[in-house]
């Protein structure tokens, strides 16, 4: 397994790619994408991880920010890229972003998302999964089994 963090580059060309979608928000999500990363470490796959380990929050959220939206295309990129997204909702977080990217990928037929219960936004999230037939998993380790198995077939 080979994980690239963003923002650096990558060609996922030899291999699966997986990008981990889904909450981030630093002291809310637990680091879900270090879990997932641990669970398929065994498998021939690319691993595209949006959590940056030199991201400031302080950046402004604005397209003159270079360093912002160099994350913003990175992750734009990658999941267009990717051969699998694995979306996670942490029921702790609001991620408005991770919606955005919902809809915006919905219509790839590459998705795997897990919206556990308690989940602010969790029938939007249902409504949108149902209606473009996206597999929608409750638990990060069923998210997990669904990668592997998406992985192997």
């Amino acid at each position: 397994m080979k994980i690239i963090k963003a923002p650096n580059k990558f060609i996922p060309l030899e291999f699966i790619s997986v990008f981990l979608a889904g909450s981030i928000e630093m002291g809310k999500a637990e680091n879900w994408q270090e879990k997932v990363e641990n669970k398929l470490k065994n498998f021939d796959l690319i691993i595209l991880n949006p959590r940056r380990d030199d991201w400031d929050s302080s950046w402004i959220q604005s397209i003159d920010n270079f360093k912002f939206r160099e994350q913003v295309e990175w992750e734009l990129l990658a999941q267009e890229k990717a051969d699998i997204i694995a979306m996670y909702f942490c029921p702790e977080t609001k991620s408005p972003i991770t919606l955005l990217e919902l809809g915006l990928f919905a219509h790839m037929k590459k998705m795997i998302v897990c919206c556990p219960d308690g989940y602010w936004r969790k029938g939007n999230v249902d409504i949108v999964c149902n209606r473009y037939g996206i597999e929608q998993i409750n638990n990060l380790d069923g998210l997990i089994n669904k990668i592997i198995k998406r992985i192997k077939n």
